[in-house]
């Protein structure tokens, strides 16, 4: 699986599109660094991109190097190889070459503007675990869906539907849910809501970490009594573990069962 591992990541490494995003993140941090010097500003505009962003390019990578490397697996899987050793060693290099394009991307700007030297490093470091999180989730997800679908077509909308729920229609299904029933009390209601949907809570943990709760007025003050908390902090780690890691079974799973 290392090897196969190794492989994939430095496949990747070679390919345009990684230096594509590598640069997109390079040159967004410089610009915001440049018009706005304020570190802890910078982090909180980045906040809103990564957020959204990140899931959308782990979607559409996950899919896309599936299919463009299925005669490959096909090549593998005609060795005495394990699937799981195969699928999963393709997943990991695929995940942490994306990784490293975000990490480096924005950590050579705000290093050169002094991060280190600053208060705000571990709100950074916060930023830069979370998109890594969701780096992995969601090629994780689309990396299942492809493995489902024969159909590239196909499978590629699937994946891509799936991102824009979460990140935009699961949302508004939920402000709708808050208007209907307001006259319930659905604070608490709300943040088990938020557990099920990784874009929504990784947004609520940077927003407490970079101590910007108060904006929320009421449903801040609800966020912090519970997310604030050290079994708060628990349960919302223990989610996006598990968001991680109930895909990557599924794959595991399909990859055992899958017809090549």
């Amino acid at each position: 699986m290392i090897n196969i591992l190794i492989h994939s990541f430095y496949d990747l490494m070679r390919s345009k599109w990684s230096y594509v995003y590598f640069l997109f993140y390079l040159m967004l941090g410089f610009l915001l660094l440049f018009f706005n010097s304020d570190l802890s500003k910078s982090i909180i505009t980045l906040m809103n991109v990564i957020v959204v962003l990140t899931p959308l390019i782990g979607t559409i990578f996950g899919a896309m190097y599936f299919y463009n490397s299925k005669e490959f697996v096909e090549l593998l899987l005609a060795q005495p190889l394990k699937r799981r050793t195969i699928f999963l060693g393709q997943f990991f290099g695929l995940s942490l070459s994306l990784t490293l394009s975000l990490v480096a991307g924005l950590g050579i700007p705000f290093m050169v503007y002094g991060i280190f030297m600053s208060s705000d490093i571990f709100n950074f470091f916060t930023l830069l675990m979370v998109g890594s999180v969701l780096t992995f989730v969601f090629t994780a997800l689309s990396y299942y869906i492809a493995l489902s679908n024969d159909d590239k077509i196909k499978g590629i909308g699937f994946a891509i539907l799936v991102w824009l729920f979460m990140a935009v229609i699961y949302d508004g299904l939920f402000l709708i849910f808050l208007v209907l029933f307001e006259e319930y009390p659905l604070e608490y209601a709300s943040l088990g809501a938020s557990m099920f949907n990784p874009i929504d809570l990784s947004r609520m943990l940077i927003i407490l970490k970079l101590d910007i709760s108060a904006l929320l007025g009421y449903t801040g003050a609800v966020l912090q009594n519970f997310f604030g908390t050290s079994w708060g902090m628990l349960a919302t780690s223990s989610m996006l573990l598990l968001w991680v890691i109930v895909p990557i079974n599924r794959i595991v799973a399909k990859s055992k069962k899958k017809d090549f």
